[in-house]
């Protein structure tokens, strides 16, 4: 993969190594440019030092080296809900019940299983870095990184709250407050190897969310996370006493579905190379859909 940039006025006599940083390409990034073989920085055609000083329109352009690709990872070759996509990230729309990642009893049927399959029905060269995880039963919008200086730059963007997501769940009971935050510290459930639990060590964990409609026996609730700790929202609703319709783990009720009613609905970021802000929106999915139609009915 290659970027370029032109050189603007203010950015004159800047050092090459500076320029760069500038631009988003951490010191390991650039390391591993400087080594590998088929890793190039030039100026104007022409291989230079990242001591070089750039000047006004210079042509700069760094070639990464080609990531190394999970030989382990099974290519499967079913249907992707592809939102979006360009050189540098992909969105997608993930329906329940597929896992982000193979584990080492489950080796296939996963989101990366299956995009390692896309790639290579469309000769992309690119690497897989999920950058926002879902659990494997909840549904939506899913982001993934195609190259390191992708991941990096998004991981960064996340940090510091330019990556936006918001969720839409069906929460059992009826909360006293319509809108409101949950803050409290998240870590594993000593007495289980999956679960998670708000414990007094855990790390800190903020859930924001806003009652959309209420039901007889759940109310429907949109949520923006401020952290993303695993399992957050699910433990959250399940501390206060609102655990998520169809959440077994987390004393969720089961009569109304058998999966935890989680969806991923809106998701919002800054471009990892253009800087352009952009956002997309995902329809409730169907199994939700249906809850929410028979319960008004």
């Amino acid at each position: 993969m290659q970027l370029e940039w032109t050189v603007a006025a203010e950015e004159n006599d800047l050092m090459l190594r500076t320029f760069l940083r500038n631009k988003h390409v951490s010191k390991l990034l650039l390391t591993a440019v400087k080594f590998a073989e088929d890793g190039r920085i030039q100026v104007n055609g022409n291989e230079e030092n990242v001591l070089y000083r750039v000047k006004t329109d210079d042509h700069v352009q760094i070639t990464f080296p080609k990531e190394q690709e999970n030989e382990r990872l099974l290519a499967e070759f079913g249907d992707l809900e592809i939102v979006f996509e360009d050189d540098f990230i992909l969105v997608l729309d993930k329906p329940a019940g597929m896992t982000s990642i193979p584990s080492q009893y489950h080796p296939s049927g996963s989101v990366a299983n299956h995009v390692k399959g896309h790639y290579q029905q469309n000769g992309i060269d690119s690497a897989i870095h999920i950058v926002t995880r879902l659990d494997k039963e909840t549904s939506g919008l899913m982001l993934i990184a195609k190259t390191r200086f992708s991941h990096g730059r998004l991981s960064a963007l996340h940090q510091t709250g330019h990556v936006t997501r918001k969720y839409q769940a069906l929460v059992s009971g009826n909360m006293t407050s319509k809108s409101g935050s949950i803050i409290a510290p998240i870590g594993r459930n000593p007495d289980s190897l999956i679960e998670r639990a708000v414990v007094q060590d855990g790390k800190y964990a903020k859930t924001n969310y806003e009652v959309i409609a209420s039901y007889p026996t759940f109310d429907h609730v949109k949520i923006q996370l401020e952290t993303g700790r695993t399992h957050q929202i699910r433990v959250h609703f399940s501390h206060i006493g609102h655990p998520l319709v169809g959440d077994s783990m987390y004393g969720g009720p089961l009569e109304l579905l058998q999966r935890h009613a989680l969806h991923s609905s809106h998701l919002e970021l800054i471009h990892p190379f253009t800087e352009e802000k952009m956002a997309w929106d995902s329809e409730l999915a169907p199994d939700l859909a249906q809850v929410l139609a028979a319960s008004k009915e």
